[in-house]
């Protein structure tokens, strides 16, 4: 029977998810919906989730899961929103629903009232996925992705806490503080310390799909011991997820890279399917205990109605002062960075020279006393120079100024970033009203101790706050992006493609020479690499180089093979460079996440694809027939 129900779930979650776009509703509302049906049927008994299955089974893989897949650029650039959103809002949320449920049911001790307000507070990450699909600009989508990968530990400190002054006694302010501190450094010293260590372990493995299965398993190994250290483990598995995210590429090879996206992508959808399909299927059960405990079903839906819309005028009371803070902090920022363009050009200019090995005698710039700020950090840099000088000679001068010049490049971009993209009135608009509550929800409402007063008919506001927002923010959110038109993620600019194309021709120009010391390629057949490289398509390069080298029975296939050889080294080589080059600007900021992106895919399946071909040609050669046309030989299978 157990094994019915779960091949009816994933059918069910296939289901939802391949006609979710025909009826333009997230597969979430359709699973939930689905779930509520099912679980009143008279067939179907009332079905019971231990909270333990969601909190510590599901959720830490769900988040690594979009950890893993979020820009580290873009979760940088965005974090001060985020951790505006993830902790001061939760906080505000549980204060202000917690007092208003205190007013309304007397009956509920401010404790429990608090805690009931932490498990409404945090949000739920299937607003990214409505928002993504109606095209909504990549920096509303990254401050919704970080509020929601963040914002579970601080509800879920604040709820434990709250039940501890409920159960034994007052809890002060500080020690709430504290215990979220505690919660969030150990979470992040673990996660980081489990992603660079899993990475480790994963880059000495051959085989991909082992790599895969370890993966499935760092979550749960951050998230584990945070918690019996008194950490987030929700974090940790957060933390592990963008380290691995961010470090992956320069560590793991690309066939490995791509296996386990795909599964994990896999996996994503069967586990938030899951949540939804049980949130629907629990509803049943908790109605008919409410109606044999009480209050009354309709006390429990107008105070659902009333949390609801509590948190979102909460949410509005914080997005709005917020975003007018970050506009103008960005904007007082720019000015002071423009204002300092000329000094900074000489500092940078002094910096190349460095780069160099031009050591000059003077290293720092002739400041503005009335400048600060921005002057501060190239001063501090400036510094760091001449003591690199002093010190350990130009070599270490060298490295510093390199280091400096990407620390200005990377500001430049900053500022370009919030510019071309900056969060206004529209933006702030789509941000409150994807603020959609869910699978945390259900899960906290469920953590609740059994001695809680009238605990089913808290769980039923929990239920009902989360399907209400879900089906009513969730179908109305494409309405509301259509009325406020907020700035929308277009195509990638022409001149940044340009520019990126730029750079990958000279990552591929910089490889030729170190592997043609012998001349063997003609100079058609080098101007053919580049034009390749143009395109970002070393196969074609790879092919190009082939077919400079023309060779007959004569010629000898030991020779041929070996310059076959040497032609497909060539073309890993202009892979790997033009990997390394997209890394670096990606890490500066020079060019979108979502260009980076899919130039390194590009990169990564032309490295496969590359060394299937090595490992094919490694078997017996092919006979050589010739071409149809003459010209050119080409291989044919070997009888």
């Amino acid at each position: 029977m157990n094994l019915l129900i779960i091949v009816a779930g994933l059918l069910a979650i296939a289901g939802a998810s391949q006609i979710s776009d025909r009826l333009r509703v997230a597969p979430a509302l359709l699973l939930l919906t689905m779930g509520i049906a099912v679980g009143f049927l008279p067939a179907v008994p009332a079905i019971v989730i231990e909270p333990e299955v969601i909190l510590e089974g599901l959720l830490p893989a769900l988040l690594y899961a979009t950890a893993v897949a979020i820009p580290a650029i873009n979760f940088r650039r965005e974090f001060t929103p985020v951790a505006i959103l993830a902790v001061l809002l939760v906080a505000v949320s549980s204060a202000v629903i917690g007092g208003v449920l205190t007013l309304v049911l007397p009956s509920l001790s401010v404790a429990w009232a608090v805690a009931m307000g932490a498990v409404l507070s945090p949000t739920d990450a299937v607003a990214i996925s409505i928002a993504r699909r109606l095209g909504v600009t990549q920096r509303v989508i990254t401050v919704l992705e970080g509020e929601g990968l963040l914002n579970d530990a601080t509800a879920l400190v604040v709820l434990s806490s709250a039940i501890s002054a409920a159960v034994a006694g007052r809890t002060s302010a500080g020690e709430v503080l504290g215990s979220f501190v505690l919660a969030v450094v150990v979470a992040v010293a673990v996660g980081w310390i489990v992603g660079e260590l899993t990475l480790h372990l994963r880059a000495r493995v051959t085989d991909a799909s082992v790599d895969t299965v370890i993966s499935f398993a760092v979550p749960f190994l951050a998230a584990i011991p945070a918690e019996h250290m008194g950490g987030s483990g929700l974090v940790a598995a957060v933390v592990a997820g963008l380290v691995t995210g961010h470090r992956s590429p320069r560590l793991l090879p690309p066939d490995h890279r791509i296996a386990g996206n795909e599964t994990w992508h896999t996996v994503e959808l069967v586990l938030e399917g899951f949540i939804f399909l049980v949130m629907g299927l629990q509803l049943f059960g908790v109605v008919e205990d409410v109606r044999a405990e009480g209050p009354p079903i309709a006390t429990a839906v107008w105070l659902a109605v009333l949390a609801g819309v509590l948190s979102v005028a909460v949410r509005a009371a914080i997005v709005a002062p917020m975003l007018l803070w970050l506009r103008r902090r960005g904007a007082r920022r720019a000015e002071r960075w423009d204002g300092m363009s000329e000094p900074r050009q000489e500092f940078e200019e002094r910096c190349q020279a460095i780069a160099r090995g031009e050591i000059p005698k003077d290293m720092l710039v002739p400041w503005d006393s009335s400048r600060r700020g921005v002057r501060r950090r190239l001063k501090g840099l400036a510094k760091r120079l001449a003591k690199g000088r002093r010190g350990t000679g130009h070599a270490h001068a060298r490295a510093h100024a390199a280091q400096a010049i990407d620390r200005i490049r990377r500001v430049d971009a900053d500022m370009a970033y919030y510019q071309q993209a900056p969060l206004g009135a529209r933006e702030g608009t789509i941000i409150v009203w994807a603020g959609m509550r869910g699978a945390v929800t259900l899960a906290a409402a469920q953590t609740l101790p059994a001695d809680a007063p009238n605990r089913p008919f808290l769980l039923l506001i929990a239920i009902l706050v989360a399907a209400g927002s879900l089906v009513v923010q969730g179908l109305t959110l494409p309405w509301v992006v259509r009325a406020v038109r907020p700035t929308m993620e277009g195509p990638a600019d022409e001149a940044e493609r340009r520019e990126l194309m730029g750079l990958l021709i000279s990552a591929a120009k910089g490889v030729i020479p170190e592997n043609d010391d012998d001349h063997i390629l003609t100079d058609d057949a080098r101007r053919r690499i580049v034009l390749a490289a143009q395109g970002a398509s070393a196969l074609v390069a790879h092919a190009a180089r082939e077919e400079a080298f023309e060779g007959g029975e004569d010629a000898g296939w030991a020779a041929r093979r070996a310059e076959q050889a040497r032609a497909r080294a060539l073309a890993l080589d202009m892979v790997r460079a033009q990997r390394q080059a997209l890394l670096d600007a990606g890490e500066l900021g020079l060019y979108s996440a979502g260009l980076i992106e899919y130039a390194l895919t590009r990169l990564d399946y032309e490295e496969i694809t590359l060394v299937y071909r090595e490992a094919v040609h490694e078997d017996p050669p092919a006979r050589v027939v010739p071409a149809p046309s003459g010209g050119h030989t080409v291989p044919s299978a070997a009888p």
